[in-house]
């Protein structure tokens, strides 16, 4: 299998997901707003791990959930372990397949369990006003989706009822998600072979591992949010 794709996309997709948590950071910490104040437990746990850590230490850790995730689902779209292609559109189409069901009025019935169907259709039927209905509707299926699988793969997908959702990146149906280029990258035909996902974690850390790598030769002292770039090598 060639690698460099793979390498390109995943530190691309690191870079991408950094700006676009960052930012998501900023507007819960500085907006105060109805649905915030609803999740106001939510938003202390937030506070409470950038005291414990660092606002950068946890948009790390919140990037990388999220790109694990993205992975993750794309390769069991690919392979056919998903009845509905949760972050992959059905052919002839752009968007994720979960989202044009429900735009046609449906909601698988294990989803269903775990998402608010009726906020989703009255986010995409425009009932429910929002800056960006659609994409909110897709968020909440995704969330679900991730929810769903908790069951059967809990060391994955952990049960997503915490800042990490909150975190979440906006731009999840453009061209230039990092949902789109996961979809190129990761074809059917790559996610054939297992090791994808390792080489895909292998290639996220590598830039921040040079970094902690410039940080040692420096200093000789590595934080341990930092020991994960240091130590962890995927292998065959």
């Amino acid at each position: 299998m060639d690698t460099k794709p793979l390498e390109k996309f995943a530190q691309a997709a690191r870079r991408q997901l950094h700006e676009q948590v960052k930012a998501r950071l900023a507007q819960v910490l500085q907006t105060d707003s109805p649905e915030l104040r609803a999740k106001a437990n939510v938003v202390a746990e937030l506070n409470k791990q950038i005291a414990q850590s660092s606002r950068q230490a946890v948009i790390e850790r919140v990037a990388y959930t999220w790109f694990n995730r993205f992975c993750a689902l794309r390769y069991m779209d690919a392979n056919r372990y998903t009845r509905l292609g949760i972050v992959s559109p059905a052919a002839g189409n752009t968007q994720p397949e979960i989202l044009q069901e429900a735009k046609a009025g449906h909601i698988d019935e294990d989803l269903a369990k775990f998402v608010d169907g009726q906020r989703v259709f009255d986010l995409l039927s425009g009932r429910l006003p929002s800056p960006d209905g659609q994409g909110e509707a897709y968020r909440l299926l995704l969330v679900g989706s991730c929810n769903q699988y908790h069951a059967v793969m809990p060391f994955l997908f952990e049960k997503i009822d915490d800042y990490t959702e909150l975190l979440m990146p906006d731009d999840l149906l453009s061209v230039s998600s990092v949902l789109a280029a996961a979809r190129e990258v990761l074809t059917e035909e790559v996610c054939q072979d297992v090791e994808v996902i390792g080489w895909l974690y292998q290639f996220y850390i590598s830039e921040k591992k040079a970094e902690v790598d410039a940080k040692v030769n420096k200093s000789g002292k590595v934080d341990v949010d930092e020991l994960p770039a240091k130590t962890t090598l995927y292998t065959k």
